[in-house]
């Protein structure tokens, strides 16, 4: 096996996941919360690399890149060596093309989420970063770990868009996957039998984990719906619904605080709250 080549996937495929989890995080929240009509059209071009053709990404890749477009003439005058053909243009390549990898299995946890739970953060006060950080992040771990398993396995695997924009120069641009064709096109069909072998086993383990971890959050997530039943006076210890709803929320919530020690769990209350929010609803009511 080319250990070379392992070695250059690996930190290009660990590279790659770290990029894309700080990306896609604000772009999959925005996609799952956004009402607006044409996210729709984001979310189409986001997926696109999932039916476009590798070449095609990799052709258009290579056009916009190279010395005679405006990226690469701006990054011969920065640092004096061409961008394609080189480990930057792999790593652009690997983010464009691994990008609804990380994007789809976060967007689809944010969706999953109680927006009740977002929607008390925004009444109590909270800014759209600061829920975003301490509500929807921490409750999408099982996303987050699939995002980063799926975008990890797929950059390993990549072939065409690589080929195409960082060719095949040992050391620098040749991946696991350029080596097993280049053993085969050498007819050293034993190197290739054994690398295939390899990621034939990680490719397993992959699947294996990504199956386990979307199962072991749906049970979460059934879990977290016993552990919230609604009470007689008709109001949950869930926090507040929509804002348009905020004043018969905080009637409901007035009626049941004898009963319940709050109407909004205490991680979203900000500290030494409670006692002025319970002057608000009255003020409301």
């Amino acid at each position: 096996m080319d250990w070379e080549a392992i070695a250059l996937s690996v930190r290009l495929a660990v590279l790659t996941t770290i990029i894309l989890l700080v990306i896609a995080v604000p772009l999959a929240a925005w996609l799952a919360f956004s009402r607006q009509r044409w996210t729709v059209i984001v979310e189409a071009i986001v997926a696109l690399p999932l039916v476009l053709p590798p070449t095609v990404l990799g052709y258009y890749l290579l056009v916009s890149l190279g010395n005679q477009s405006p990226i690469g003439r701006w990054w011969v005058e920065m640092t004096g060596t061409p961008l394609v053909f080189t480990f930057n243009a792999l790593l652009i390549a690997s983010v464009l093309h691994s990008l609804p990898f990380a994007v789809q299995p976060l967007l689809a946890s944010f969706s999953a989420l109680d927006k009740r739970m977002i929607e008390a953060s925004t009444v109590l006060g909270r800014r759209a970063g600061t829920t975003l950080w301490r509500v929807v992040v921490p409750l999408s771990r099982t996303g987050f770990a699939t995002a980063a398993v799926l975008t990890f396995a797929h950059t390993i695997g990549e072939f065409g868009v690589v080929l195409m924009v960082g060719g095949n120069i040992p050391g620098q641009t040749r991946t696991v996957a350029i080596s097993i064709y280049d053993d085969v096109q050498a007819f050293d069909y034993a190197s290739a039998g054994r690398t295939s072998a390899a990621l034939l086993a990680f490719s397993l383990v992959v699947l294996v984990t990504t199956y386990a971890l979307n199962r072991r959050g749906g049970q979460h997530g059934h879990a977290n719906r016993r552990a919230h039943p609604p009470t007689r006076c008709g109001c949950t210890d869930q926090p507040a619904p929509h804002p348009r709803e905020a004043h018969r929320s905080f009637v409901r919530a007035v009626r049941c605080r004898k009963n319940h020690s709050a109407a909004v769990p205490r991680w979203a209350r900000p500290p030494g709250s409670r006692q002025r929010h319970h002057i608000q609803w009255r003020t409301v009511v």
